[in-house]
């Protein structure tokens, strides 16, 4: 007599199975992530000796025999998505491309696949399991997204997706999204731990079987991590995530994971009324425009996102002191919220500035989030300079991070930064002992010990203009 399929409940971001539903997944320690499913029946084994030996397809090769004139990574003509991937799309390479609804992403490759398609590749199939072929022919219609060579297709069954693959032939892959397609051959729901390694097993399988380059649209869930199984991320060779606020325009491409290159490279991109648009020199994009007085409360400093120094204003505004033992409010927008708290601490302990007990709000201009310690340094001397009421010089740039000790310490990369702010035209900077070494030689660069030595320089400073 048959059995009765049972229930298990597999963790989402693990796929760790249990009989009983919990709340929190005892493998990876995930809250609300156990999804029940239905356990099927372990297939009979005769043990580890009924394992039969196969003859190779191809025989073993000497490493140095082996060709790699077949990986060899194809530029898709979008300049800052192929900086991401390291030159290009490789042959049979997989790549998961993550993101919130909204920022841009179908958009993005599609873009990607019209332009490798016109570069002459081959063709490309665009599998989208969420829009009508309709949806995203009006969306090609308005980036200029037609060519011959770009197949489209609407399918939600990973068999139908084969069999386009068998079809078409393409050289490039794009399913959108790897969520929404299930296949028969596993159980659960489509988007589930089960169906999601069973439809990625089977594209990936493919991918390399063929030579087809894959990219694979996921989903992601409120805290920001990639939807589904995590050793979704384990089996694919690249692993992207597309940033960006709904209420700018700035889009930024990291890149997390990279068997072909870089793993911390990123790519800028603008969102238009006709699509994405890279921005390969984005100067001056995260600088607010010079009044015609200048400000106090404001600093520039340089940050390293990847490979890529960018110029990054950082602006304060102190207001006055709490009253009747409230807790006086802080707010910040693109910075880290617990780095202001210990910035202020820091200057106020060591650098003989009162400012615990005042209402602080700190931004970044042009949307982008600044976590990296480097900026500590341009945190404070805003805050000083919003205290003070005397404006940063526009031609300074400040760099370094700020120990509980009132220490400047050293940060990685210092050349670079230095580099790239002379370029736009700084003279001046404030960095960490021993890393004026290398400095451009258009630039005068002073090293600070601590945070009170650079409130006084800068005071110095101030009171000389």
């Amino acid at each position: 007599m048959a059995k009765t399929p049972r229930s298990v409940y597999a963790c989402s971001a693990c796929g760790h199975s249990v009989p009983k539903w919990m709340g929190k997944c005892p493998d990876c320690g995930e809250w609300g992530t156990m999804e029940e499913t239905v356990a099927r029946a372990p297939a009979a084994t005769a043990g580890p000796r009924a394992t039969s030996v196969a003859r190779p397809a191809s025989p073993a090769l000497p490493i140095s025999q082996v060709s790699a004139s077949q990986a060899q990574a194809k530029p898709t003509g979008v300049t800052e998505f192929d900086r991401v991937l390291g030159g290009g799309l490789v042959p049979g390479g997989v790549v998961l491309l993550a993101g919130e609804p909204g920022v841009g992403k179908s958009t993005l490759l599609l873009d990607v696949a019209h332009r490798y398609a016109a570069a002459g590749h081959g063709r490309v199939l665009v599998a989208t399991g969420e829009e009508s072929a309709a949806q995203v022919r009006l969306r090609a219609d308005r980036i200029g997204a037609l060519h011959d060579d770009l197949m489209l297709a609407a399918e939600t069954e990973l068999s139908a997706v084969l069999g386009h693959l068998e079809d078409v032939k393409p050289g490039l892959l794009v399913l959108d999204s790897v969520q929404t397609v299930s296949t028969a051959e596993a159980d659960g729901v489509p988007g589930g731990v089960t169906q999601v390694r069973a439809v990625a097993a089977g594209l990936i399988g493919v991918a390399k079987e063929r030579g087809i380059t894959c990219i694979l649209v996921g989903h992601v869930t409120k805290d920001g991590n990639i939807a589904g199984p995590r050793v979704l991320e384990h089996l694919v060779d690249t692993v992207l995530h597309f940033e960006g606020d709904r209420h700018s325009t700035l889009r930024l491409l990291r890149g997390v994971k990279n068997r072909f290159g870089a793993a911390d490279e990123v790519g800028c991109f603008d969102m238009t009324e006709d699509g994405i648009v890279g921005l390969t020199d984005p100067a001056g994009l995260f600088l607010a425009e010079s009044p015609t007085e200048p400000v106090p409360g404001t600093c520039v400093t340089v940050t390293m996102e990847g490979r890529r120094a960018m110029l990054v204003e950082i602006q304060a505004l102190v207001g006055g002191s709490a009253k009747d033992g409230t807790i006086p409010r802080r707010t910040v927008s693109g910075l880290d919220y617990a780095r202001l708290n210990m910035a202020l601490a820091v200057l106020h302990q060591r650098g003989q500035v009162h400012c615990l007990d005042r209402e602080v709000y700190a931004a970044t201009v042009g949307g982008i989030k600044v976590i990296e310690p480097a900026a500590d340094l341009a945190l404070v001397l805003a805050v000083a300079s919003s205290i003070s009421g005397a404006p940063v010089s526009a031609d300074i740039v400040a760099i370094g991070e700020a120990g509980l000790t009132g220490a400047i310490r050293r940060v990685s990369g210092v050349p670079r930064r230095l580099a790239e702010a002379a370029r736009l035209g700084f003279r001046h900077a404030l960095v960490p002992p021993g890393c004026a070494d290398g400095a451009p030689k258009n630039m005068t660069v002073t090293e600070v010990a601590t945070v009170k030595e650079a409130t006084r320089i800068a005071a110095k400073h101030w009171a000389s203009r």
